[in-house]
């Protein structure tokens, strides 16, 4: 047997998988769209006073909402789990992630403390909903034929849905060498600097 042979195989490497919100990226262009709408009609006739109001305005405003409907994102990937909140960036290698948890909102427990997941909001709702159908799929004890037999698993909420997926994700990966470290949490200042600078001009412009 050659060195060749002996030499083990590289661990198995997955897709990343990637979870937003579609309702709040939906929400956050359209309150985009009204914003600019709303601010370029007052920079074209608005009086210098207005006009800089609204820059201030804009400022505070858009990556406020960016921060809270377009950036909210979760990537997993083999090595580990990326959160990205309104105004941090919270780096996981899946060895230290202790547990993944949906109540009202999604979170993930991690050796440095707890994390909320923005990007997969907990809808009440839909995990209702998909309960009912759950229960009345489990209603009858008899034995079910028709076009509902063999339909598959209970319904489940999306948020639980990502939630299995990501725990499937961590249970494969954890043990493996290149998923340690210690959790990494970055501020994003590209978000922060601007929503500052636009809510101290827009108090200064508001007292005057």
């Amino acid at each position: 047997m050659t060195r060749q042979d002996r030499t083990t195989p590289p661990p198995q490497q997955y897709a990343e998988r990637s979870y937003r919100s579609p309702a709040a990226l939906v929400g956050g262009v359209l309150l985009l769209l009204l914003g600019g709408w709303l601010g370029a009609d007052a920079l074209l006739h608005g009086t210098p006073h207005a006009r800089l109001t609204t820059v201030f305005a804009l400022l505070l405003g858009v990556p406020l909402v960016a921060a809270f409907t377009l950036r909210p994102l979760v990537r997993a990937g083999d090595e580990r789990l990326t959160v990205r909140n309104p105004f941090r960036t919270i780096t996981l290698p899946w060895g230290a992630v202790e547990e993944l948890r949906a109540s009202f909102s999604t979170e993930v427990f991690t050796t440095a403390g707890k994390f909320q997941l923005w990007a997969i909001p907990v809808s009440l709702r839909q995990r209702k909903k998909a309960n009912r159908q759950a229960l009345r799929g489990a209603g009858a004890d008899t034995p079910r034929f028709g076009p509902d037999a063999g339909a598959g698993p209970a319904p489940r909420a999306l948020a639980d849905q990502a939630l299995d997926e990501l725990r499937e994700i961590k249970e494969r990966v954890a043990g493996r060498a290149d998923a340690q470290g210690e959790p990494v949490v970055r501020w994003s200042y590209g978000i922060l600097a601007p929503l500052v600078a636009g809510a101290v001009g827009l108090v200064v412009m508001l007292a005057l």
